[in-house]
């Protein structure tokens, strides 16, 4: 049955921004300021009962931001709204986290006074696209030159907008300062267009709080669908058109309810997710005297109706819906954070559809700890982004998970995953790429390996072991036999030319921080294999003088048996093929 459990170890701060990394921890900002955590699965992965870490404290601290994955699982931050709990202050910083060495590295920005809350897309090439809050403009930042770029103009400024990326390579956006107007971002042709216009009745834009031009989130869902959620209370479904170019068609989609006193219920900034059974869970709450929305209430829309499901502990009270993050988990599950120590995880009822699991084409079988491979496969970054909010606190995760149980402990862990080959979403028939760094710590064994994306996984049977020194074989096909005496020679030379290691010493392969002589021995290796090589080549390629064929007629005298000398013609006849010279059809 569908509810919220809370973490078995609460965070001891007010958690607001979450983020998945690529390898399965979650990634939580504290409450306007600059430091930051990390939620760890347990030894079981699981999230409940996962644990909590510190991590390098950023350079800045706003409460709204853009924020996105990246191709190489690093994190991309910009701007801020409310500077360490500063009203209204936009500020232009741009960060990147690098999780892997726990550092935070400030970046050059587009050039603009104020990024603050602004809205921001991963490209399917990796490129990031931000939108200016108070002009038309927007920037392309590419992570691998470290550059911005302008970007096309839109048709009226980014502010409070909701961003989504569609699989036939646009981005849909709902536009807050001309609403009920949308257009998108054509990514090939690097262009706006106009996307028409939310149904009548149906505008998804709340202006009621001052100035401010309210959205909710937009998912887009497993049947190509995006559902958009109103501040206003009403929602919309967009259907793409079959060119990238045309507008495409809006259709009314389901009001939420009222409460008791007939108050009507909202999703100012409110978050959004799209769960494993194909369903958008959500949350709205009543508007309230000032303005705002609250306390929380959950639902799930099944594509044609909007059905409540358990309110979130942690979302009753004083707290308003823009207060609420949702992020899907590898598991399935949905963290909700509500600027608070007190984070909850939902679990729903229900199953995925298999057609919507990623689908593993090439992936090795043999797995050494501390080395990287790579897994191909189809819709290996989902069917959607997954994670959606109103207008800022991007935190898509349509990047693929590599997750290794071991088969006899039942132990879990996560694989770093990065370079994606692309950031796409729903990328259908169409096999990509990523790789995995297989953790140097992990238990050996026979394991089962899974991709996961959008919380569904494909799995495949794998065996993660040591490749001991005493069974590493150089394999010499194709040559004469004498030649491979000879390599046998050089190999048990550079072997005895090695550091000898007992059968209790464990792998010589295998990092050993406490070995001063480790890396020593990692010379050698490459030294005498390097060698190896060298004399293999002259002795496939250089002909020794006694090897060599007899010129002229000696030649010919040799090749051709006396009539009268059957058997001696036999002899001379092997003779020849032991030591005379091969064809060049033959195998040497």
């Amino acid at each position: 049955m569908a509810g919220w459990t809370p973490l078995t170890t609460q965070p001891g701060f007010s958690a607001n921004h979450m983020m998945l990394m690529t390898d399965g921890t979650v990634l939580v900002q504290e409450l306007a300021t600059a430091n930051w955590h990390k939620l760890s699965p347990d030894a079981f992965g699981s999230y409940v009962n996962g644990s909590w870490t510190s991590l390098a404290v950023g350079p800045v601290g706003p409460t709204y931001f853009a924020s996105a994955v990246m191709r190489d699982g690093r994190i991309f931050m910009a701007g801020g709204e409310d500077n360490f709990g500063s009203d209204s202050v936009d500020i232009n910083a741009c960060e990147i986290y690098d999780p892997v060495n726990n550092t935070w590295t400030t970046i050059n920005g587009p050039g603009w006074a104020n990024i603050g809350d602004a809205p921001c897309c991963v490209l399917p090439d990796g490129r990031i696209l931000l939108g200016n809050i108070n002009t038309t403009a927007t920037a392309i930042y590419d992570p691998v030159a470290n550059s911005w770029s302008n970007g096309a103009t839109k048709n009226d400024a980014s502010s409070e907008e909701t961003w989504t990326l569609l699989p036939d390579q646009t981005i849909l956006v709902a536009e807050c300062s001309n609403h009920p107007a949308t257009e998108k971002y054509v990514i090939p042709g690097e262009k706006w267009v106009s996307a028409g216009s939310t149904p009548a009745g149906h505008d998804l834009v709340q202006s009621s709080i001052g100035s401010s031009n309210e959205i909710g989130p937009a998912i887009l869902m497993t049947d190509g669908r995006v559902f958009a959620i109103g501040a206003s209370g009403h929602t919309a479904i967009y259907t793409m058109p079959p060119v990238a170019d045309q507008q495409g068609t809006w259709t009314a989609g389901p009001d939420f309810p009222s409460d008791s006193m007939g108050r009507p219920f909202q999703a100012f900034d409110a978050p959004a997710a799209l769960l494993p059974n194909g369903h958008v869970l959500c949350l709205a709450g009543p508007v309230k005297s000032d303005g705002w929305a609250g306390p929380c209430h959950c639902y799930e829309f099944d594509g044609t109706s909007l059905n409540p499901v358990p309110d979130p502990p942690n979302g009753g009270g004083t707290v308003e819906t823009w207060y609420a993050r949702m992020l899907l988990l590898p598991t399935g599950e949905v963290l909700l954070s509500t600027r608070s120590n007190d984070i909850r995880v939902y679990q729903a009822d229900g199953t995925p559809d298999p057609s919507w699991a990623p689908q593993i084409t090439s992936c090795p079988s043999n797995l050494k700890p501390g080395f990287s491979y790579t897994v191909q496969g189809r819709q290996l970054n989902g069917l959607s982004q997954a994670n959606s909010y109103g207008d800022d606190a991007t935190m898509a995760t349509n990047f693929p998970l590599v997750r290794i149980t071991n088969s006899s402990t039942g132990h879990v862990r996560y694989c770093r995953t990065h370079d994606f080959s692309t950031m796409a979403v729903a990328t259908g028939n169409v096999v990509h790429s990523a790789k995995f760094d297989v953790p140097s710590d992990i238990e050996l064994g026979p394991s089962i390996l899974c991709v996961v994306a959008n919380g569904i996984e494909q799995c495949i049977s794998v065996s993660v072991s040591h490749k001991l020194w005493k069974e590493l074989k150089w394999e010499i096909k194709e040559i004469k036999e004498n030649v491979k005496v000879e390599v046998d020679v050089i190999q048990k030379s550079i072997v005895a030319d090695l550091p000898k290691f007992k059968d209790n010493e464990g792998d010589p392969f295998l990092p050993n921080a406490g070995d001063p002589q480790w890396m020593q021995i990692i010379q050698m290796i490459i030294e005498r294999t390097d060698q190896l090589q060298a004399q293999m080549t002259e002795l496939r390629t250089f002909i020794r003088g006694e090897e060599r064929p007899q010129p002229g007629e000696s030649a010919l005298a040799a090749e051709v048996p006396a009539p009268a000398a059957k058997p001696a013609s036999k002899t001379a006849s092997k003779s020849t093929k032991d030591t005379g010279p091969k064809g060049k059809g033959s195998k040497r």
